[in-house]
């Protein structure tokens, strides 16, 4: 006699049926196992535990910096030149040379210097960082909305966000500690005159620019390199806010630009860049008067005129925010055949310094992740590490051997086509900064360049901020305006001259009405009874 298959079944599984991690079915999801209905809970909870437990994990460490972002997929398109020239002529990088070519992107955009739920109208730089999954492997641009940055030596690094984040005892940022920093480091002051400037304030994600920073080489067949700066340029234009504007909209949504970013993708409006590149020889260049590989100083377009080689699209949002926006890992050392490292020194320090958080942030087998893994094959001699979950093998590798070289079947390199890249490096090893600082020069032409109206934002952010600071940081940073620009030094000593004194520089960065914000919290609420 056939047995009735449904009365030896313990439960009923579809495919939408919920299960734990460990595959079982889970039959009771409302509540946990207990002594009686009113408790005590006992220890063998196994759902509960491996549910509760999980979500005490559920948030990887965040970073350090640019932890709020937004992401979305895409594709690069390659022009198959460098404007008006054949690229193959400075960089081999097969993404670039063939026209119409089409590359999966991945971009993460982002604030800098708070936390990962804070405003997305804060006066702060944004990062702008592309993931493409090339046919030769990963390529990570990292960078930033701004074309320059507030330092030059990596080494400051830390001390320039230490400064920039919240104060360790209140926990609140304060402009003074911002200015005390910028103030000892007048190559900041470009930087500086951007960010206070409404530029500092992009009105969203896809209508700002983006930009590279760094200095890095393009690399031709025959090993020959260029220095080469990445510009990429929105096609739905520039916008930026004013402070005012800024707190308005902040007001009303502090999620505004994420939402933009996913609402414009969801009606298929989807943001395009242009992606453009400044190229130089790769010397000294004694007739400028900074050095090339300056990350505080802009390249002049009329000598060093912008080359289009591409376009971005992002056509589709993430399908789960964790997975892929805050997981995704970049790293500016992260570069395929054809491209390579200068000796920029911001460089140098955020090559490793960037793949070294994503091992401490996501796990040294973060790579292996779906939104960080290449998409091509993989084979290495690595493994082991926390959450391993592949071997990283050749479809033909002995599985004895784990390491190269070997005459046992193991992995082989590589052979090489294109001549490989040989710079001449000479000169002592010091610890001393470039040459042609030039720290004001380009902050005047900046400022000259401004519009009017963006010349009086910047004035009114800057002497908002300054007027709470100590008298010497005040000073220094009028100096350091005369030297760029008379006009732009007179505005500023003006300013502060004539502005009202007794407020704090515990607030956001120009924020406006911030000295008060407490007192209003308490003046403008209603009193309640307890309950």
């Amino acid at each position: 006699m056939k047995k009735d298959q449904h009365n030896n079944e313990t439960n009923i599984e579809e495919e939408d049926t919920l299960t734990n991690r460990q595959g079982h079915p889970i039959t009771n999801n409302q509540n946990m196992r207990t002594v009686g209905n009113r408790g005590p809970a006992t220890l063998e909870n196994y759902d509960f535990i491996e549910k509760i437990s999980h979500f005490d994990r559920e948030r990887i460490p965040e970073r350090v910096v640019h932890a709020r972002g937004a992401g979305a997929h895409g594709y690069f398109e390659a022009y198959g030149a460098a404007g008006d020239e054949d690229i193959s002529k400075y960089t081999r990088a097969k993404l670039f040379q063939e026209k119409g070519k089409q590359t999966p992107v991945f971009v993460r955009f982002s604030t800098v210097i708070h936390g990962g739920h804070s405003p997305e109208t804060l006066r702060d730089p944004r990062g702008f960082a592309v993931k493409f999954y090339t046919e030769d492997g990963n390529w990570d641009l990292v960078g930033n909305n701004l074309k320059i940055f507030f330092i030059r030596d990596a080494v400051k690094f830390p001390d320039m966000i230490h400064a920039f984040k919240p104060d360790p005892v209140t926990n609140i940022q304060d402009a003074e500690r911002f200015f005390d920093f910028c103030a000892s480091s007048p190559e900041s002051f470009h930087m500086v005159t951007f960010v206070y400037s409404p530029w500092g304030i992009p009105a969203n994600y896809r209508m700002m620019q983006g930009s590279g920073v760094n200095t890095y080489k393009w690399v031709n067949n025959e090993g020959k390199a260029v220095l080469v700066k990445y510009h990429w340029e929105p096609k739905q234009g520039i916008r930026n806010l004013t402070q005012m504007e800024a707190e308005e909209v902040q007001a009303k949504n502090f999620n505004h630009a994420t939402q933009d970013l996913y609402d414009a993708i969801e009606k298929g409006d989807f943001p395009e860049w242009e992606l453009l590149v400044q190229t130089m020889s790769d010397d000294e260049h004694p007739e400028l008067d900074f050095d090339p590989l300056d990350d505080t100083k802009l390249w002049p377009e009329d000598l060093f005129p912008w080359k289009a080689v591409g376009k971005m699209v992002l056509n589709k949002n993430p399908d789960d925010y964790f997975t892929e926006v805050e997981q995704v890992a970049f790293g500016t050392g992260v570069l395929v055949d054809g491209l390579d490292f200068s000796d920029d020194k911001m460089l140098q320090g955020r090559t490793f310094s960037y793949s070294d958080t994503q091992r401490h942030r996501v796990g040294a087998n973060y790579l292996q992740l779906p939104i960080n893994a290449p998409k091509k094959r993989v084979a290495t001699n690595q493994s082991g590490g926390q959450m391993s979950y592949r071997l990283d093998r050749g479809p033909f590798q002995n599985p004895h051997i784990n390491y190269e070289p070997s005459i046992l079947d193991g992995l082989q390199e590589a052979k090489q086509l294109g001549k490989e890249h040989t710079p001449m490096i000479t000169g002592n090893l010091v610890r001393q900064s470039i040459e042609r600082d030039n720290n004001t020069k380009q902050a005047g032409d900046t400022y000259r360049n401004f519009e009017q109206w963006e010349k009086t934002e910047l004035i009114s952010n800057l002497v908002n901020d300054l007027a709470n600071c100590d008298k010497r940081i005040q000073d220094k940073m009028i100096a350091l305006a005369e030297e760029a620009d008379k006009d732009y030094g007179h505005h500023l000593r003006e300013g502060l001259k004539n502005a009202s004194k007794g407020g704090t520089s515990q607030k956001p960065l120009g924020n406006i009405a911030g000295n008060n914000a407490s007192q209003d919290a308490i003046d403008k609420s209603h009193g309640a009874e307890p309950y």
